[in-house]
């Protein structure tokens, strides 16, 4: 079954391909999602029209995924969780604790954007890319820090109370 895409699909295809798909992925995934059109004459058509608009759309898309870039640039994340001895975390910083903590500093960016390969469970500085637009993606420095546990200073007041008397 051939297809015309109206919104770009990953691995298949951008706005505006015509690609072919299996019966079943085009006709119970793609068209009732309004994701694509079906390959026909009038259809062909109309896509030459939604290339043009898509390209503008595109354009626009792109230049405020730039200017959001050279916003994010200065940010620095910063997580506290608590961590074992070498550094491991018992929890982790996952893509929707970045994203939500990004709200907080005025940023409405979707937690599927950021590209994280697995959560971070080690403390230290790490680079985390969010892709705005299929063409830019922004590098943002996140800081994993090491909560002081509350039993050291219980356990240091136990051990200097038998010494002062």
């Amino acid at each position: 079954m051939e297809v015309i895409l109206k919104e770009d699909v990953a691995n298949l295809g951008h706005r505006g391909d015509v690609v072919k798909v299996a019966d079943g992925y085009g006709r119970n995934f793609l068209l009732p999602r309004k994701l694509a059109l079906q390959a026909t004459m009038a259809n062909k058509a109309v896509i030459d029209q939604m290339k043009a608009a898509a390209a503008r759309r595109s354009a626009t898309e792109k230049m405020q995924a730039e200017e959001l870039l050279s916003k994010l640039q200065p940010v620095v994340l910063s997580f506290t969780r608590k961590s074992g001895e070498h550094g491991q975390l018992f929890g982790s910083v996952t893509s929707a604790d970045i994203a939500a903590e990004l709200g907080t500093h005025g940023f409405d960016i979707d937690r599927r954007k950021i590209q994280l390969s697995e959560p971070l469970k080690a403390l230290g500085n790490f680079d985390v890319a969010i892709r705005l637009h299929r063409e830019v993606t922004a590098h943002l420095k996140v800081k994993v820090l090491g909560e002081a546990v509350a039993e050291e200073p219980a356990a240091q007041a136990a051990v200097e109370a038998p010494v002062a008397e």
